[in-house]
């Protein structure tokens, strides 16, 4: 298939996660994989966020060094954050030193805590934006021509609306792929066949 790659332990991924250690680790464990835990997602979205520009293997490389500054990512305490703290991270050369995404996380934990007031938590608030299933053959440039869906312009337009930041459809959608609403890994790669696996186990959260 175009864009599945062996690595050299045998296994077949998608071409992008047999670059380096880092991609083929989160390539096999973690990218698609169906998640319904709060403090993950808004990690996850926060990190989408944060990579707006950049490459995900910056992210990935920093990803602890995001972790142990914004408290592993739970969102009820980055909500306390304040000014102060904003300096402290801009000030923090182990992560993306740029004031609007740092601010964004802020705020958006913030509307994270009330998302989880009025929703009753951000999994059952973001798989309600599950598209539905478009099985077909992907390969790598069927994936590059691949429509995004329109629940990715649907959740995005709603937390805008909400008033969550860095958070465009393409930020989304990236997002919805890593979490796995929607399992975009190519035919053939073995991770996909795993995600898929677990997609059809996976308890949707209460209200989706």
């Amino acid at each position: 298939m175009d864009g599945v790659a062996r690595g050299d332990d045998g296994v077949l991924r998608c071409w992008w996660g047999d670059a380096t250690a880092q991609y083929r680790y989160y390539h096999d464990r973690e990218w698609g994989v169906p998640v319904d835990d709060d403090v993950l997602l808004f990690e996850m979205l926060s990190l989408e966020g944060f990579q707006s520009g950049l490459s995900w293997l910056t992210i990935l490389r920093k990803r602890d060094a995001f972790r142990r500054s914004f408290a592993n990512f739970a969102f009820d305490q980055v909500a306390r954050f304040g000014q102060g703290d904003v300096e402290w991270l801009l000030a923090n050369a182990g992560i993306m030193r740029h004031r609007g995404k740092i601010e964004a996380v802020v705020n958006n934990a913030r509307r994270a805590v009330e998302l989880v007031r009025e929703e009753g938590s951000l999994a059952s608030y973001v798989w309600r934006y599950e598209p539905a299933p478009r099985r077909r053959r992907l390969d790598r440039t069927a994936l590059r021509l691949l429509a995004r869906p329109a629940e990715a312009d649907a959740l995005a337009r709603d937390l805008k609306r909400r008033g969550w930041r860095f958070v465009g459809p393409t930020t989304v959608y990236a997002f919805m792929q890593a979490v796995g609403l929607e399992n975009d890994h190519l035919d053939g790669c073995e991770a996909g066949l795993a995600s898929e696996r677990a997609r059809a186990s996976f308890r949707r959260p209460p209200g989706t």
